[in-house]
């Protein structure tokens, strides 16, 4: 497994033992063998000749901007053919808050436009919205919390269009020969 903006590398220790976890961040809190410290954003994504069962990049996309495409090219180089990419995108394109630092978050695109492109590059197998909340924090009470599971399932229009945050799993498309 590959965590592409693994922050300090938590999901690794989540994960059964059994999985071969490597991590690369622009940042890496600890110095480790399975961790690579790389600025993704201006280097081509890669941990030495290895390819991965599972690409995971969790809260990354909103900052790829002009650079997203590359990148999803970089991350089908690195997958095995029967691979999954499972990704997450936090959808600021809809929420019209000063809040929101267009410097950091340089991908605020439509949702649709970013599936559209994410499926020239993948096999959308599934996706669906993981948060709901439009203040872009998380719920802090508890009844409120409980709300936004229940809507995390899958309510078909309201869910998916207004959420915040997305979730992909994606496989490579089927060649073509």
């Amino acid at each position: 497994l590959l965590d592409v903006g693994c922050g300090p590398a938590t999901l690794g220790q989540l994960v059964a033992p059994n999985i071969n976890y490597f991590g690369i961040d622009i940042a890496i809190q600890r110095a480790a063998p399975n961790l690579m410290a790389l600025d993704i954003a201006h280097n081509e994504i890669k941990f030495g000749d290895k390819t991965f069962d599972i690409v995971v990049a969790g809260g990354l996309f909103e900052y790829l901007g002009e650079v997203q495409n590359k990148k999803f090219t970089e991350i089908q180089r690195l997958m095995k053919k029967n691979g999954k990419f499972v990704l997450t995108y936090t959808n600021f394109h809809h929420v019209n808050d000063k809040r929101i630092d267009h410097t950091i978050y340089n991908n605020v695109r439509p949702l649709h436009d970013f599936k559209r492109e994410l499926e020239a590059y993948f096999r959308v197998e599934r996706w669906f919205p993981s948060s709901h909340n439009w203040f872009v924090s998380e719920p802090q009470r508890s009844w409120l919390k409980d709300i936004q599971m229940g809507l995390e399932r899958e309510i078909p229009i309201v869910s998916r269009k207004l959420a915040i945050n997305y979730f992909f799993v994606c496989s490579l498309k089927p060649s073509k020969s």
